[in-house]
């Protein structure tokens, strides 16, 4: 009996990179509450809320294998998570204009049939250019960057600001599919 693969996540992002590293699933979104703890590091929180979201949905599906992974910016240690709103956003791409900083991605993978997971983090650093008032409102605008860690996407329109990427890209849009596919071998494979 092969068991599904499930990816706790309704990120679009997401679910193309694990399409194109041709994995066969399910998508069921884990509703977990994102907020920092008090001192909680971006790499310990991308962990933390990675493994919550896959045990959030692996308790409806125990004979399933669920990725479950979370995203933050940060810059100068300072969790910049997805923006509640335009200003928010605005703040954000604003911090984030002409420096550089870090972007976190924890992947946890839970198989029920084990009743055992795996978690692990990837970080790459990003610099943006500088970027002018009217291109930041444009983006604002346009939408894109309100559901996206650090307000922006590499992958959309704002990878034009990109000036250089130290790391797996992949970490930067939400999910390196290569970290993935260790954690799932080292489950066993997708059973």
């Amino acid at each position: 009996m092969t068991a599904p693969l499930i990816l706790a996540s309704s990120s679009p992002r997401r679910r193309d990179l694990l399409t194109r590293a041709g994995y066969v699933f399910e998508v069921v979104s884990a509703d977990v509450d994102e907020t920092p703890r008090p001192q909680e590091t971006p790499p310990g929180l991308v962990r933390r809320l990675a493994v919550v979201k896959s045990l959030a949905v692996a308790h409806r599906f125990p004979e399933a294998l669920v990725v479950g992974a979370d995203t933050v910016v940060a810059l100068e240690g300072q969790i910049l998570g997805k923006p509640a709103n335009e200003e928010l956003a605005r703040r954000m791409l604003e911090m984030l204009s002409g420096k550089r900083h870090e972007v976190y991605t924890g992947v946890s993978v839970w198989s029920g049939i084990r009743q055992r997971g795996l978690a692990a983090g990837s970080a790459a650093s990003v610099t943006f250019r500088p970027l002018l008032p009217a291109e930041i409102e444009e983006y604002v605008r346009s939408g894109e960057p309100l559901d996206k860690a650090g307000a922006y996407a590499i992958q959309g329109r704002a990878g034009l600001w990109v000036t250089s990427v130290k790391g797996d890209r992949e970490t930067v849009i939400g999910l390196p599919t290569a970290l993935v596919g260790r954690l799932i071998a080292k489950l066993g494979g997708v059973e």
